[in-house]
């Protein structure tokens, strides 16, 4: 999340990622302010105008709020409040509007105290650089954008190579070509390039690569043992031994060994984790979280206020709080164990009045 800071009690933030939103969701509350462009119906006045009819227009305004909530789950937020300023004489002050939160799109957030939890989840600069993951071989390419626990894939890119017609026509360059463009158009400054699938299609495709500007202006590394092209190599990377080895410093990297470290206690039949929201609170009521993570089931099972105290709550006793989605095994594990899990920094007995 890109914040800059106006003054004391405000902030201007553009989010860039699903864990931006989660992060923002658990930042605003009611009573803040927020400042950005948006569009309302502005309801024609005219004589002969049909009362149902309005224009769409865009305004800059700022609202009071008064209900928060994630939309579409992980996807956007969705502010409600009453509006006190805006630069368009036909919105009248006081009345309602619902704010969109959206990913790359800029506001500003004004608190009247801002709490210790708020300003680290707001302005902890996040260090995990944003990898661009490319699985090749000569009939297809995946390419995926991994930024946090996030993935987002393309869709396949074929080269029409398969086939006898295709033998005398087909040249690896203008499929190589294609690719680079389609990078050219998500790649941004300091993303890593990571290439892997079965054959030597990848060594060759970097070696065209390294001729160009994304070669030329990035990283890039080959990753071997992976083989397989198209989503399915995609996904098969990012659970393999491979994705914590080359990306060990991503935050995809230490959600998945806090999940195996979970799996390894449960098969000890060790105390010191938790599946599930109750035994997570549980553990909480003593300080006891030391990295907790959560996925979007956490949220549809329960009331979204609820679980958002109670993370802003472990982050408040020293514990780590990680988000994850659908998008990667890593959240298809923790939506499986219950939607929230945690290790603990000691061991804490099922019953609530017992410490071990």
């Amino acid at each position: 999340m890109r914040t800059k800071t106006i003054d004391e009690n405000s902030i201007s933030c553009i989010p860039e990622d699903s864990d931006d939103l989660i992060a923002l969701r658990r930042v605003i509350k009611k009573g803040d302010k927020i400042v950005g462009e948006t569009v309302r119906v502005i309801k024609q006045e005219k004589e002969f105008a049909r009362p149902d009819k309005g224009e769409r227009v865009k305004i800059r305004l700022s609202i009071e709020v008064e209900k928060i909530s994630l939309d579409n789950v992980l996807d956007r937020i969705r502010v409600g409040g009453i509006i006190k300023e805006s630069n368009n004489e036909s919105v009248p002050h006081g009345s309602h509007h619902s704010f969109i939160i959206k990913i790359d799109e800029p506001f500003n957030l004004l608190k009247k105290k801002w709490t210790s939890v708020e300003k680290k989840l707001v302005r902890t600069k996040d260090n995990n650089l944003t990898f661009i993951l490319v699985a090749i071989d000569t009939s297809d390419c995946g390419v995926g954008k991994l930024k946090g626990t996030h993935l987002h894939i393309m869709p396949n890119i074929y080269s029409g190579s398969s086939g006898k017609r295709y033998k005398t026509n087909f040249k690896i360059e203008n499929f190589f070509d294609e690719i680079s463009k389609a990078l050219l158009a998500i790649v941004k400054t300091n993303d890593q390039l990571i290439v892997f699938g079965p054959g030597e299609t990848k060594k060759k495709f970097v070696n065209f690569l390294t001729k160009t500007q994304i070669g030329q202006n990035h990283e890039i590394k080959i990753v071997e043992g992976v083989d397989s092209s198209g989503e399915d190599g995609i996904h098969i990377f990012t659970k393999s031994k491979s994705m914590k080895d080359i990306i060990s410093n991503s935050k995809l990297a230490k959600v998945s060994d806090i999940i195996d470290q979970v799996m390894i206690l449960a098969n000890r039949k060790s105390t010191k984790f938790t599946m599930g929201l109750e035994e997570t609170k549980r553990a909480n009521e003593y300080s006891a979280i030391d990295s907790l993570i959560f996925s979007e089931k956490a949220i549809q099972s329960n009331d979204e206020q609820e679980i958002i105290n109670f993370l802003n709550d472990v982050e408040l006793k020293g514990g780590t709080v990680y988000s994850v989605d659908a998008t990667t095994d890593a959240g298809l594990r923790v939506t499986g164990l219950g939607g929230i899990i945690s290790t603990l920094r000691f061991a804490v007995e099922s019953s609530p009045n017992n410490l071990i």
